[in-house]
């Protein structure tokens, strides 16, 4: 492809995903949508829609087709030598205990759900929806584990035993064990289970993108420290290129590899911010590393997935 190609293929995948945060956020300032209506919404995303739109694309796709264990193997390992890394380094700067937790978290831990689901779905249809949907699983159970490790590391005891009922309670992880397991088993689904879930699934991403855009905090992204800049360019520079390139050293391409950039590169999760406020830790420090990663994230996933278009890697 040319140039111009090249560009083009990159902001039609990315464009849509953050005109519709954009809307989010724009609506959210004129007040025709309150947080009353985002936390409504989200949890109706969460809870329901999202997982719907997973277990159906898991559950009509030939699984065995488009799974790859050393994709999600590299994926889980990348994710915890990251972490390691960010750890190490974290304390060898002598960072205060409140902000050490949450500068690592922002750094590693990715909107995979909204954003990272809906680039792979941009970039492959409903095979990069699946495959996103299974590194999404791997993936999201290892944030959890880690995140918690990391906000609570310096906070006294952890109750490993709720996190872990958390994780087999959260939908996402239902929905995707479900799916896989009525994909892999190839059983029929009645036509009318089907069609009704289409209409929960059709809703999902756009009502979940409007949502991210309305919680994006202004006051936020304007007071960055520079403790809140490091993690983000981390997030969303240094680390997906990082592991980016290992995969490609790897031999990953195509699929595997679109769907990876994808995760690694979405921008800090939201739930991070939540996560950090419930366990006493620097708030504010979260709060920014989910506005600041969210608004320059269009930029940084345009530009790598043009560069790998521009390779031909993806």
């Amino acid at each position: 492809m040319t140039y111009l190609q090249n560009l083009s293929f990159a902001l039609s995948v990315t464009g849509p995903i953050f005109i519709v945060m954009a809307a989010g956020w724009v609506l959210r300032r004129i007040n025709l949508i309150d947080s009353g209506f985002v936390e409504t919404a989200s949890q109706l995303v969460f809870r329901v829609a999202l997982p719907t739109l997973i277990f159906l694309n898991l559950a009509q796709l030939e699984i065995a087709s488009v799974l790859d264990p050393s994709q999600l193997l590299f994926g889980l390992g990348a994710t915890v030598a990251g972490f390691v890394l960010l750890w190490l380094v974290s304390g060898w700067l002598g960072m205060a205990p409140a902000d050490r937790g949450v500068f690592v978290q922002g750094a590693f831990r990715g909107n995979l759900g909204i954003v990272g689901i809906a680039v792979s779905a941009q970039l492959y249809g409903s095979e990069g929806l699946a495959v996103g949907s299974v590194l999404l699983a791997v993936l999201t159970f290892s944030y959890n584990v880690l995140s918690v490790y990391a906000l609570s590391s310096a906070g006294g005891a952890t109750e490993w035993r709720q996190i872990w009922l958390g994780i087999l309670r959260n939908p996402l992880i239902i929905s995707i064990v479900a799916g896989t397991t009525v994909g892999l088993l190839k059983l029929p689904l009645p036509e009318l289970l089907v069609q009704s879930g289409d209409y929960f699934s059709a809703m999902t991403l756009p009502l979940a993108l409007l949502c991210v855009g309305a919680t994006i905090n202004r006051q936020a992204w304007r007071t960055v420290s520079p403790l809140a800049a490091w993690a983000v360019a981390l997030k969303l520079l240094i680390l997906p290129a990082l592991y980016t390139g290992i995969a490609i050293a790897l031999g990953f391409k195509g699929l595997l590899l679109g769907t990876l950039f994808a995760m690694f590169a979405a921008p800090t999760a939201t739930v991070s911010y939540i996560m950090a406020r419930a366990m006493g830790r620097n708030g504010d420090l979260a709060a920014s590393l989910v506005a600041l990663s969210t608004l320059l994230a269009p930029v940084t996933l345009s530009l790598g997935i043009y560069l790998l278009g521009v390779w031909g890697l993806i």
